[in-house]
């Protein structure tokens, strides 16, 4: 038996309109880049693109490059099946180091600066949405690129850490974390500021909350309406 029917039905209500929001939520009637997407996908669109924004250390990261301008480097690349000798020594070479081939392994040599100079210019050119530019200095696919940018980057942090250069491994970590990785992951993002959002984060982060507390409600006036109730 029902103790309190009114209460029962209250909450029985509020869960109906629970899942008909949620319905209505993951329906495909928001704006997205190229089709109309549900609102978990739009949501996540706008707070990648706010993201994107407060990512960008390419200037910050140059400037702690330039300080290795001049410093030669010699070290192994282990090969494998993530770093291809083939696409290593055509980037290595683009950036200016020479490469000598082995049977597992390359060996690289060059101007450190040079080689993160090259390596910034592709992220930038990433972070901007230009992998065209990327595409045709290398004849490859962009996302490729720096797919193989942040394994060597890794391979080579490695190599220098087991030589005890670890100034010039910890530049290439952050290389590899705050450019390489933030470019590829965020390529076809557009980037917005929170200012321009704001509004609608308010209300996404309200709006989350109450509905959220909207489900424990219905739940919590169902039971009681129901006669359960938690007694000490």
């Amino acid at each position: 038996m029902i103790a309190n029917k009114k209460e029962f039905g209250g909450g029985l209500v509020m869960m109906v309109a629970f899942w008909i929001v949620f319905a209505l939520l993951l329906s495909p009637l928001y704006p997205g880049q190229d089709k109309k997407v549900n609102m978990l996908d739009y949501m996540d669109s706008m707070y990648n693109s706010i993201s994107k924004k407060s990512s960008y250390y390419i200037p910050v990261t140059r400037e702690k490059a330039e300080a290795f301008k001049g410093n030669t480097i010699t070290l192994k690349i282990k090969t494998n099946e993530n770093l291809s000798a083939e696409r290593m020594t055509t980037i290595m070479q683009r950036a200016g180091a020479s490469v000598q081939a082995g049977e597992n392994e390359i060996t690289v040599s060059g101007d450190l600066g040079g080689i993160l100079d090259e390596v910034l210019a592709d992220a930038d050119a990433m972070f901007a949405n230009d992998g065209q530019t990327v595409s045709a200095k290398y004849g490859a696919n962009e996302k490729q690129v720096m797919f193989d940018w942040y394994n060597t980057l890794k391979s080579m942090e490695k190599s220098l850490t087991k030589q005890e250069k670890f100034q010039e491994s910890k530049i290439l970590y952050q290389v590899r974390t705050k450019t390489v990785e933030p470019a590829y992951n965020y390529y076809g993002i557009e980037a917005q500021s929170i200012k321009d959002n704001a509004t609608l984060v308010i209300l996404s982060l309200v709006g989350y909350v109450i509905y959220t507390m909207w489900f424990g409600f219905a739940i919590l006036f169902m039971f009681e309406g129901w006669g359960l109730k938690l007694e000490h």
